[in-house]
């Protein structure tokens, strides 16, 4: 596969950015163009194509006179999931930063993250806060909550942008995110079955599963458009969505709160099927739950794997999920554990 070359003389960097794209359009030079005016200098950029078919990926690439921005085709969509674990192989730092090409971090997004990981050294994923790239005074999101029922979503999504603190939230949404290297390889990546959505979630709770945490940092800000690619509520995100929550819950959620929380799961489902049926979606729904159902001897299979290895206690997991359902109809955050104020109120 074509690739720009990486000098052998450049330093070992302290962070390689992964950015998967697929017909970005014109937010990938925006994208690139915020990575350039990092405040830390000591980081590669390896931009993954899956196929993409509008330009934006060669007019970046012709674009580039930076030694540190490496260009990789894939030949191929392989999806959000597994372009980010090719992007990983090729990657040589100890963390691993992970950035759509719809988000624009601000001038000290790296260095933001990597002073938290200096003060969280017990901690190998961290989140962002998002704001909203078309109304900034707005919510991307604050990291992902998973409800126990097995619905996921970004935190505080929508919401008015403020005073942020700092703590632990279930895992990190993969439109910009910081994991170390080794735990990310050490989990195998993202599941790549899920192709694209809840793949984040699904590596968090993994993580989580492993006994690890993770924190968001309210000082790392990126402005998302957010469903630039697949549409926020396109056929294409129903079907992987309604699939992938099915998914999720099977594979991740240990037997003892999965049992009893499968009536709230089935019925949370129900009312996410009403919902995309009156949108004229329910087609693709549907197929999502489908296809989902014909997979489940080989999740069963993972399942096995997965659980066979967890190591945190049943508390802690339960701790981090949030239970409410008025929180799932807000979308609110779900920011637990010891707390710090952020200094900043959430502007890129």
């Amino acid at each position: 596969m074509p690739e720009s070359p990486l000098p052998e003389s450049s330093p070992p960097p302290a962070v390689s950015v992964l950015v998967v794209v697929y017909d970005a359009g014109p937010h990938l030079a925006r994208c690139l163009a915020a990575l350039e005016a990092q405040t830390r200098t000591d980081f590669e950029v390896i931009v993954w194509d899956n196929a993409s078919a509008d330009g934006a990926f060669a007019a970046a690439q012709a674009a580039s006179a930076d030694p540190r921005f490496r260009f990789i085709e894939a030949g191929a969509n392989l999806g959000f999931a597994a372009g980010n674990n090719r992007a990983a192989e090729a990657a040589g730092a100890p963390w691993l930063a992970l950035l759509n090409p719809d988000a624009f971090a601000a001038p000290d997004w790296i260095e933001r993250l990597l002073e938290a990981a200096e003060r969280h050294p017990g901690t190998e994923a961290f989140a962002c806060l998002q704001l909203d790239a078309g109304d900034p005074t707005r919510l991307d999101g604050v990291g992902d909550v998973l409800f126990a029922a097995g619905i996921p979503w970004r935190g505080a999504h929508g919401q008015a942008a403020g005073r942020i603190e700092e703590g632990e939230v279930f895992s990190a949404c993969g439109a910009a995110a910081l994991y170390r290297a080794s735990r990310f390889r050490e989990l195998g990546g993202f599941a790549e079955a899920f192709f694209c959505f809840c793949e984040d979630v699904d590596l968090g709770f993994r993580h989580r599963l492993l006994g690890g945490r993770c924190r968001l940092v309210p000082e790392a800000v990126v402005a998302h458009v957010g469903g630039a690619s697949a549409g926020r509520r396109s056929a294409f995100a129903v079907y992987h969505g309604a699939r992938n929550r099915l998914w999720l819950q099977f594979r991740c959620m240990p037997a003892a709160l999965f049992w009893p929380l499968l009536p709230a799961h089935l019925l949370a489902t129900a009312i996410l099927f009403l919902q995309a049926t009156l949108g004229g979606r329910g087609g693709a729904f549907a197929r999502g739950l489908r296809d989902a159902l014909s997979a489940l001897p080989r999740l069963w299979a993972e399942r096995r794997v997965i659980q066979a290895a967890r190591r945190a206690p049943l508390a802690a997991l339960a701790r981090a999920l949030s239970w409410s359902p008025g929180a799932a109809l807000r979308r609110d955050a779900h920011v637990f554990g010891p707390k710090v104020p952020s200094t900043r109120e959430g502007e890129a």
